[in-house]
């Protein structure tokens, strides 16, 4: 599979529209003010309520980062003192401790992920007392994926070993770029041998998995000079890759208007890239999971994969079953039944409500019977790449051909330029599909908006 002889220029002008990444649906830009902490508060009752033995995911977002990295879109705090984390952890476990109020004690976890910002902005003192603080709430089953996500500049091997210590057992380390002109165009300068050297120490601790991250797109990249990192990322081996591409939208986040527009690659730059990318890592063995993740074939992922039991969440692909979501920490998104939550954005709104011993959740949204059908066939398509009628028929109660003549008939330019077959009761991503798998899913995407307004999300590729 080749994304240079798939990827044409004329396919892109056609299909690389801005659109949704659907790690939910409806994606976090439906979220309503009119849901609140008290509609928070009664969806973890109504699953507190319910199996105490059903596992749910947990995931912490810690905001610090100790410098800007000009690229970033994530919700973050830049800051060089180190003792703001103690505020943070108070309030986290404040927050803690009401959820778990709600849900009851002892409920078991089978994954936490830690998110940022930059987690490992916490020191190992701190970092021990919020696993701590989880511990006394949850029970962590038995084969619990326990995962962070590490900036290499704020670690090394014996902070690893307190890692795996505490737990972890899965690592994410964001690489974006070796090439020293890109690094100091986006504000991240760390090396080759100091990535390497981490991931050694890693996997002689006994880590999982290891993942990185890459993003193609960046300021002064070129195909020449991406091809070096991905040959430095072919030596290292992760278990798994997470390609990302660089959405440059300067009007919404403003790190990235640091960034000279003029040092963008260019859209065919762009394609040269991932078309590389993806076929050099299929040749040095990596399953292509879809969208943009890789794994080696042993892997968790890329079993989940095989077996057709891969998922999505606000974290990305996963392997874990389609759980409840319990989110924790300033504009951390959870999902808990059919309702979708986020918490206060900012430090001052997330210690304030916390200080009232009320959740900070400031919107949401409550899926009715349409979303959680759509929910269904755009997750069949993002994570099996085939969607079954007679399975969403069963599901649902309704007839396919029916309820989704529009957009089947949609479907058919899709077919038409080879990105999906539709046969009789299913439609199945080809594999050029894939490369554009966000672009069928939006034909089913009730809420998304006109053409004008989706400049506020990334573009497909």
């Amino acid at each position: 599979m080749d994304a240079r002889s798939v990827l044409t220029e004329d396919l892109l002008r056609q299909f690389d529209t801005p659109g949704p990444r659907y790690t939910s649906y409806p994606t976090a830009d439906r979220f309503s003010e009119a849901f609140g902490p008290a509609q928070a508060v009664q969806a973890i009752l109504d699953l507190g309520a319910g199996s105490a033995t059903a596992p749910l995911s947990l995931y912490v977002h810690i905001p610090f980062c100790e410098a800007l990295c000009y690229y970033c879109a994530c919700n973050k705090i830049i800051t060089r003192h180190h003792e703001r984390a103690a505020e943070y952890l108070d309030a986290l476990e404040k927050e803690l401790a009401l959820v778990a109020g709600s849900l009851g004690p002892g409920r078991p976890v089978s994954q936490l992920h830690f998110g940022g910002g930059s987690p490992t902005f916490l020191s190992d003192a701190e970092l021990a007392r919020l696993m701590k603080a989880l511990g006394e709430r949850f029970h962590f089953t038995a084969n619990s994926e326990i995962s962070i996500e590490v900036d290499p500049r704020t670690v090394s091997p014996a902070r690893l070993e307190h890692l795996r210590g505490l737990g972890f057992n899965r690592l994410s380390f964001g690489v974006q770029d070796f090439d020293p002109d890109v690094q100091e165009a986006v504000h991240r300068v760390q090396s080759f041998d100091s990535v390497r050297d981490l991931m050694r120490s890693a996997r002689a601790l006994g880590f999982v998995s290891i993942n990185a991250d890459l993003i193609y797109g960046l300021p002064r990249q070129t195909p020449r000079s991406f091809a070096r990192t991905l040959e430095q990322i072919g030596e290292l081996r992760p278990d798994r890759i997470a390609l990302y591409a660089y959405a440059h939208l300067p009007e919404r986040f403003k790190p990235q208007r640091r960034i000279d527009g003029a040092d963008l690659p260019s859209p065919s730059q762009r394609v040269a890239m991932l078309g590389e990318a993806i076929s050099g890592f299929l040749a040095r063995g990596y399953d292509y999971i879809g969208m943009d993740h890789f794994a080696l074939p042993e892997d968790a992922l890329a079993r989940a994969k095989r077996e057709g039991r891969l998922h999505r969440n606000f974290q990305g692909y996963s392997t874990q079953p389609d759980c409840d979501l319990v989110a924790l920490g300033v504009s951390a998104i959870g999902r808990i039944g059919a309702t979708y939550y986020q918490n206060a954005k900012t430090l001052p709104q997330y210690y304030e409500s916390l200080a009232r011993d009320e959740l900070p959740v400031v919107r949401g949204y409550a899926l009715d019977s349409d979303d959680r059908l759509r929910r269904d066939v755009i997750m069949a398509l993002m994570c099996q790449g085939r969607l079954e009628f007679g399975a969403i028929e069963r599901a649902h109660g309704i007839r396919v051909d029916d309820y989704f003549a529009a957009e089947l008939a949609s479907m058919q330019a899709l077919s038409q330029s080879g990105l999906v077959e539709i046969g009789e009761g299913h439609v199945q991503v080809t594999p050029s599909g894939w490369f554009l798998v966000r672009a069928i899913a939006m034909v089913f995407d009730r809420h998304l908006r006109a053409a004008k307004e989706r400049s506020r999300f990334s573009r497909v590729v």
